[in-house]
């Protein structure tokens, strides 16, 4: 299941008590070996307060469920972090390829989202054209990893079968671009069924070419010149990473440029209550936050709360950001979380809004 699917099942739960456990993986020795106490010290901490908050009888199904996640854990493929997430209905445990800022338990009616909604802000999921005259490799990548190589009647390429020797310079390029557009069409076509944009890693003449015939320049998003073998496609993943991070800072950049020019106009508020009730109501068109900022709160009535200072008391939700960032996404708006000190004059948290 996609990472927006999952927070929005997630986000659709309302159960009571709703535990999330949120801590930092190590997936290589001798760190690895701290994932294991990490996980016996939060699902203590769990348990411990799952039974004194509502009894051990009356948790027993959560509590089994808790008890047998050092067994299941075993078969997950770490990333950078994991979020687990049990109810009485729920059982879900998430990988994610981003640390998280805040470890810990979180109980509550509601299950503690704002990890997943920074990774799926800050994750990328794209394809790499790997392009030589000697063939061109197609792969999709999440972040800095490969996926898989998408091999399909076109992809993987052999070298181009058109005679380019000679002299004619002129009749070499032609037979060149033809070469490229083959494959660019190719692309366009996977592009076309997974909406993917693309890096691309080949050499500056030869990037320039496949420009030239690029029936969707747009979807070629970043280009890197240095040559990899077939055998390197972790280390090209590595540096188109490098690409989509850079396109992804001026995407932030870009953003708070627009929520500034939108403040002469009274469209962007900054009082945190004023953003929650414009959010649930569906006007949050661009949602900027301070990476490191969260509140909890303890709900007054449907739209208004006052702002708590411990997260674990009862009945205060732990960071009432989360759920802003998520209403914002899932109404057709923008949410980004950053740490560029472009943010900083207008405070931790700013909404633009649509009317």
């Amino acid at each position: 299941m996609a990472l927006k699917d999952i927070i929005d099942s997630l986000t659709q739960k309302n159960e009571s008590p709703s535990i999330t456990i949120s801590y930092n993986t190590f997936k290589t020795f001798p760190d690895r070996e701290k994932n294991a106490i990490n996980l016996k010290n939060l699902t203590k901490e769990a348990e411990n307060r799952v039974i004194e908050e509502f009894g051990k009888r009356e948790s027993e199904e959560i509590l089994e469920k808790i008890a047998e996640l050092s067994e299941r854990l075993e078969d997950v493929q770490l990333m950078d972090s994991l979020h687990i997430f049990i109810s009485k209905d729920t059982d879900e445990i998430v990988p994610s390829p981003w640390p998280v800022d805040t470890e810990g338990v979180f109980i509550d009616d509601n299950f503690a989202v704002k990890p997943l909604i920074k990774a799926l802000n800050r994750s990328k999921e794209y394809m790499i054209l790997s392009l030589a005259q000697g063939g061109a490799h197609l792969y999709q990548a999440l972040n800095d990893s490969i996926e898989k190589e998408i091999t399909n009647d076109d992809f993987p390429f052999d070298a181009n079968p058109l005679e380019v020797s000679g002299s004619d310079t002129k009749k070499i390029e032609n037979r060149l671009k033809e070469y490229f557009n083959q494959i660019d069409k190719a692309t366009v076509a996977v592009h076309n069924s997974n909406d993917l944009d693309v890096v691309v890693i080949c050499t500056e003449p030869n990037y320039a070419m496949l420009m030239e015939v690029a029936d969707i320049p747009k979807m070629y998003i970043g280009h890197d010149n240095k040559n990899y073998d077939a055998s390197e496609a972790d280390n090209m993943a590595k540096q188109a990473f490098e690409s989509i991070k850079e396109i992804q800072k001026e995407e932030r950049g870009v953003a708070i440029g627009e929520l500034k020019q939108a403040v002469s106009s009274g469209q962007v508020l900054t009082d945190l209550q004023d953003i929650y009730q414009a959010a649930i109501d569906g006007r949050g068109d661009l949602l900027i936050v301070n990476q490191d900022f969260e509140q909890p709160v303890k709900m007054t009535s449907d739209r208004t709360f006052d702002l708590a200072a411990d997260s674990k008391e009862p009945g205060v939700v732990d960071d009432i950001v989360s759920t802003i960032a998520w209403e914002v996404l899932s109404k057709g708006g923008r949410s980004f979380f950053t740490a560029q000190e472009e943010l900083e004059e207008l405070g931790k948290i700013a909404l633009k809004v649509r009317y």
